[in-house]
């Protein structure tokens, strides 16, 4: 051992030139320092740490599937569109805290989970696939769904191909989802459901009337349906069922069927004609993808002309005997269709004009039917009034028993031929009679005597 001196500081070094007092230094500091380090951990402030998430772990899934069309023809253009979904709802969180002399607290609380997707696409698998990958599409809150579309083009070669759709989260995870398509072949039609409806109703309806509607309801496909609904008619329209619009069927099976019966009312101001009531039906397929079909209820609406008499009227108004009248007879229309052809006859015992052509008498509205006719002797005289005419429901004919009552004459004119063929007389015998006589000599007043 030897003794040097640098800064006036003496360091003692061994043979090999160690410096023994700075080992000896670092090696207490560090021993100073581990020592802190273990009695913090021991006794401390109060700490609190925050357990494993205890509860759903936050994955996607694919609920439905649409490719359209159903079935591709080699080399024709489509979609596919998935919906995916966050199955998590929520989880429970348990945070601990306490001292090394205390007992430890446990803490729990409900927190979200969202899920964060980082990547979407489709391998075809035969199918082209003309989208792009969907990359970093972000958070799918606990329960939401999110939709996306793919676009695809189908080889040369028919056949069924599955196409899978990958989808990537964070945190490692990945879904694989295969899709089928059919290229021009009878595998997946051959298996889907075909619901088709039959209507049963009266063959002609009269506007303004109620009348019973049977719907069959029938699965001509290889699988079963369930959750069959019925929406029938849309608004405005003249002809709608009368309690309610939308119809249950429930499920059925492949070849089943199911009827139900119902009720519709129609409009007295509808127009005639075969009236197509639209019918929209939704039914979920196994798979639980929802379809929807279009149907329609074929109603043959026909209109019914009703004829009546609103008036019947003479010119002059009070009829005599010998004096020629007029008749005019004013026919309404009180059904619910169109009368065409419109014409009516009398049989009363005169001449003149006893056919009136009237034309077309739409519903509600009236038109005169006139006869010109010749003089009658006075009483009373029972006529028939025939109405012919044509609706919807072909050529009809109505009769009406009707009176016509001709006064006999008051004499006046016989009174007044009297009075003055008298008054006449009357003169004559004054002029030829009397004053003649008043002369003396009986001769007339112009001649002048000698």
């Amino acid at each position: 051992m030897k003794t040097v001196h640098r800064n006036f500081k003496e360091i003692s070094t061994d043979k090999k030139g160690f410096d023994i007092a700075l080992v000896t230094r670092i090696a207490l500091f560090a021993f100073f320092i581990i020592g802190i380090l273990v009695l913090s951990g021991m006794v401390g402030p109060a700490s609190a740490t925050s357990e494993p998430i205890v509860g759903n772990e936050p994955t996607v899934t694919i609920t439905a599937y649409t490719v359209t069309p159903q079935v591709m023809m080699p080399n024709d253009q489509g979609t596919i569109t998935v919906t995916i979904k966050n199955t998590a709802t929520t989880a429970t969180q348990q945070q601990s805290s306490g001292s090394v002399s205390s007992n430890t607290l446990q803490e729990s609380k409900q927190i979200d989970i969202n899920v964060f997707i980082e990547n979407i696409k489709l391998e075809g698998n035969g199918i082209k696939v003309l989208s792009n990958e969907f990359d970093r599409v972000g958070d799918l809150g606990p329960g939401q769904s999110t939709t996306i579309t793919f676009a695809i083009q189908a080889p040369e070669k028919t056949g069924m191909y599955f196409p899978e759709v990958w989808i990537d989260t964070q945190g490692g995870r990945s879904t694989r989802y295969p899709i089928p398509v059919n290229v021009n072949t009878q595998v997946a039609t051959q298996h889907q459901p075909v619901v088709i409806m039959e209507s049963t109703l009266p063959e002609t309806v009269t506007p303004g009337d109620e009348f019973p509607v049977g719907l069959t309801f029938f699965n001509l496909g290889q699988s079963a349906v369930s959750d069959i609904t019925v929406m029938i008619g849309n608004a405005g329209s003249s002809i709608a069922p009368k309690l309610t619009d939308t119809l249950h069927v429930g499920a059925l099976s492949p070849g089943e069927q199911s009827t139900l019966n119902t009720v519709f009312i129609s409009d007295k101001k509808a127009t005639s004609g075969v009236i197509k009531i639209p019918v929209t039906i939704k039914f979920s397929s196994i798979d639980g993808v929802q379809q929807s079909q279009n149907s329609t209820i074929d109603v043959n609406l026909k209109g019914v002309a009703e004829m009546g008499i609103v008036s019947i009227d003479s010119t002059p108004q009070r009829l005599t005997e010998n004096i020629p009248f007029d008749l005019t007879v004013r026919i309404e229309n009180t059904g619910t269709g169109d009368a065409k052809a419109v014409s009516a006859t009398i049989d009363l015992p005169t001449q003149g004009t006893k056919e009136a052509f009237i034309g077309k008498i739409t519903p509600g509205n009236d038109a005169p039917a006139l006869f010109l006719l010749e003089s009658l002797r006075a009483g009373n005289y029972p006529y028939t009034l025939n109405i012919t005419y044509t609706d919807d429901t072909g050529i009809h004919t109505q009769n009406r028993q009707l009176n016509l009552h001709v006064s006999g004459g008051n004499g006046s004119g016989t009174v007044i031929l009297g009075v003055l063929g008298i008054g006449i007389l009357a003169f004559c015998a004054y002029w030829f009679w009397y004053l003649p006589k008043k002369n003396g000599a009986k001769s007339f007043p112009w001649i002048k005597k000698d």
